[in-house]
């Protein structure tokens, strides 16, 4: 019952975004954008957050109209920076980081645009990009952990900024072409080539880069420093097939498969290998 009223929801829209582009075409592209890229899930409230993130230190930065937010568990001078997903917040990283702690390390979590207690309705890569970059500047991480879109906006993040103080990187279910995430939407609500075309153009206008352009394996292409990348086979948010892709262009990267995990990536063996990946002698 709930797929076929979900199914209803989303043709629905469809129908009147489609209708709504022959009359008003600009209302129409910005309602196609909003429903894409606002979440509608990982907000966080300060008065009842999740006990992990009651145990850390929290802080708050401003980032022109918006503000992000970070949580602090703190150890010694090794610094790891996590980097969550779509519809999630800081707390997601509760399951790895017992084997993080167990370093000794400083670990910082980010919320990211419009999740957890940061502010703002609207996701981008390019505004989590540049939330991570203050961070980045603040803390001095060595390690860079991202899942999902989250990893994916630690890709474009390095790519552009090119930080010479990360040491490695390590990327959990992350997707590669965006176009097949855009395409899958424009699908789902069945929309016409014109809000298609309009939703391309703001890509293009907005961050300076194409559909083609806009790809996790471009992005790792350009990444000189070491990485582990992990992908399970039976992901159906994210193909398996998305993080061969990355797997294949970033130069100094190894490649683990997993199987069962699903796109949640949560589990107690990945989570060692990641720990032994970050803190192995690089002799």
């Amino acid at each position: 019952m709930k797929k076929i009223l979900f199914f209803i929801f989303t043709k629905s829209i469809g129908i009147y975004i489609n209708l709504l582009s022959f009359v008003f075409p600009k209302k129409a592209s910005q309602l196609a954008y909003a429903f894409f890229s606002e979440p509608r899930e990982g907000k966080l409230s300060k008065t009842s957050l999740p006990e992990i993130l009651q145990e850390a230190q929290s802080e708050t930065f401003q980032n022109g109209e918006h503000s992000f937010h970070t949580y602090t568990w703190k150890g010694n001078d090794t610094v790891i920076l996590l980097v969550h997903g779509w519809e999630s917040n800081a707390s997601r990283w509760g399951n790895l980081l017992p084997y993080l702690k167990k370093s000794g390390s400083t670990i910082i979590a980010i919320d990211g645009p419009a999740h957890g207690l940061s502010s703002g309705k609207e996701f981008s890569i390019p505004k989590y990009a540049e939330f991570i970059h203050i961070a980045v500047e603040k803390f001095k991480p060595q390690y860079l952990i991202g899942h999902s879109i989250g990893g994916k906006t630690c890709l474009y993040y390095q790519s552009i900024y090119q930080n010479d103080s990360l040491k490695k990187m390590v990327i959990l279910g992350s997707p590669s072409d965006f176009n097949i995430i855009l395409n899958n939407y424009i699908t789902l609500l069945s929309l016409n080539a014109k809000i298609s075309k309009s939703l391309e153009d703001h890509y293009l206008n907005n961050f300076k880069l194409s559909l083609e352009q806009f790809s996790g394996k471009l992005f790792a292409s350009k990444i000189s420093i070491k990485g582990l990348i992990a992908h399970d086979i039976d992901d159906t948010v994210v193909l398996f097939e998305e993080g061969k892709k990355i797997a294949g262009a970033w130069e100094n990267a190894v490649f683990i498969e997993t199987k069962g995990l699903g796109h949640s990536m949560h589990d107690a063996e990945l989570y060692q290998k990641v720990s032994d990946f970050l803190f192995e002698s690089d002799n």
